[in-house]
């Protein structure tokens, strides 16, 4: 059997992950076999070893994967090399109360905005739904179970053309209260209602919040009848497959490009690293952390805004250490640690050209960006970008740089976070990418490849480059 490339496995994880769930489900998968899963409620000392390969989620949607070199040494604070990134990314999100008629007979679904998306792209898309479910056994217990419907079940029609002006045309402003709630059926409903699902005497108020045609899809999709559904989070998603275009193949389009292209990217780097040879000789933590609710501020107890790196430092460390290891030692992990956030970045558009800075232009397929802002929207310096530099010149990386220009806004994303949390020295960067937030997004193929190896070359060469240089952090 032929195996797939990186190209071809990516296109796979994009269109199999819709929601942050089901990303950090598959990245799971990726790791591959001798990966340990570990839990938050478990006492963790015995249980991580030199050499050993562990991982564990909060809220099954923020992941943290990492590496303990072979040579680690207990009674000596060892550095966390970090590669932090994102999972989730703009979308349509069920609201509790999804049920919504409309006018002509139309039924339709109640949604939500999550973060800032280009929502004007939502329009004349094939949507389906797919996220968690809470499901209501018959022991009494509840369990999670993610579901995807797949097939094209809702959609957000433009205005047609007759029905406008010139001028409402060239106006047109997207009201998302009033524009974006999709069509989801139009049918008697009654119809659809299972014969059990009849017998109930009554429904509870949640249950009456939802449409019965899509609570029976739900509970057909998962094999169980609709009154075990006790709750649900559920998105939208564009259901057109990611796929390669351009002449020859050099582009990628795919929704959640921003940020699934470095948990894909990332994770592969870390399982690659992990069946290589170095590790035995690592005296480090080679970690991946991939947290949720960037796109809408990262403050929630499983974003980046939250104490899952500090603590998962200092439980490493301790388990490491027989639940030993004071505050100095802490402290010391600390300085000698690394993060590399990586989130995509904007390459410049021909169409808009002069939104970029003429020297500060990324281009698809010509390596990966370091992102620098002097005002800290990101947080490289000249230390943690000569690091990273550095690791591409050693690794044959192409390295471009991204400065916003002065008369425009600056985003920001996980790196100024985690600095302010941790104290950890960091580095923003990412792949370059155009229409970030669109509902379908594009970046360059070959960046898949070129981003893995410097990932994979910072796992192996941080160590070395930091001991070289001195009074520089």
């Amino acid at each position: 059997m032929t195996s797939l490339t990186l190209p071809e496995k990516a296109l796979s994880h994009f269109t199999n992950s819709p929601t942050p769930f089901h990303n950090v489900a598959n990245l799971c998968t990726m790791l591959g076999e001798g990966w340990v899963k570990l839990n938050e409620l478990d006492k963790w000392e015995g249980a991580i070893v030199p050499g050993g390969k562990y991982y564990y989620t909060r809220n099954t949607s923020t992941l943290v994967a990492f590496i303990v070199g072979g040579s680690y040494v207990a009674s000596t604070p060892g550095g966390f090399k970090v590669i932090g990134g994102h999972t989730d990314s703009p979308n349509l999100r069920i609201k509790p109360c999804s049920k919504k008629e409309g006018a002509g007979g139309i039924t339709q679904l109640n949604v939500e905005c999550y973060g800032g998306g280009l929502w004007h792209t939502w329009f004349d898309r094939d949507l389906s739904v797919a996220g968690r479910v809470i499901v209501r056994q018959s022991d009494g217990t509840f369990k999670q179970q993610l579901v995807n419907l797949k097939k094209p079940i809702c959609r957000v029609p433009s205005l047609c053309i007759h029905l406008q002006t010139g001028e409402e045309r060239a106006s047109f402003k997207v009201n998302k209260e009033e524009h974006l709630q999709p069509i989801f059926a139009q049918v008697v409903k009654d119809t659809l209602e299972s014969p059990a699902d009849k017998k109930l005497k009554t429904k509870t108020a949640w249950e009456e919040g939802h449409d019965p045609i899509l609570l029976s899809m739900i509970a057909s999709a998962l094999d169980i009848p609709t009154s075990s559904i006790a709750d649900f989070e559920l998105s939208l998603y564009d259901t057109q497959p990611a796929s390669l275009g351009g002449a020859n193949d050099e582009f990628l389009y795919s929704a959640r490009l921003d940020n699934q292209g470095t948990c894909f990217t990332s994770i592969t780097s870390l399982a690659e690293y992990a069946d290589s040879d170095l590790v035995a000789k690592d005296t480090d933590i080679s970690m991946v952390c991939l947290f949720d609710h960037e796109e809408v501020g990262s403050a929630s107890q499983c974003g980046a805004g939250s104490p899952i790196l500090g603590e998962a430092v200092r439980r490493v460390s301790a388990a490491l250490n027989n639940g030993g290891g004071n505050e100095d030692f802490f402290q010391t992990t600390l300085r000698k640690s690394f993060v590399f956030s990586v989130d995509m970045a904007h390459a410049v558009h021909p169409n808009y050209s002069s939104k970029h800075e003429r020297n500060h232009a990324p281009k698809l397929n010509a390596g990966v960006v370091i992102k620098t802002n002097q005002n800290q929207r990101y947080t490289t310096n000249a230390f943690t970008g000569f690091i990273i530099r550095e690791i591409g010149r050693r690794k044959d990386v192409p390295i471009q740089e991204f400065v916003v220009r002065n008369d425009c806004p600056c985003g920001s994303t996980i790196g100024p976070i985690i600095s302010e949390k941790t104290g950890i020295r960091c580095v923003d960067a990412g792949m370059s990418q155009l229409s970030m937030h669109s509902c379908r997004e594009m970046m360059g193929t070959h960046d898949l490849q070129l981003c893995v190896d410097l990932f994979k070359g910072f796992f192996e060469c941080f160590r070395d480059i930091d001991e070289l240089c001195f009074e520089c952090s």
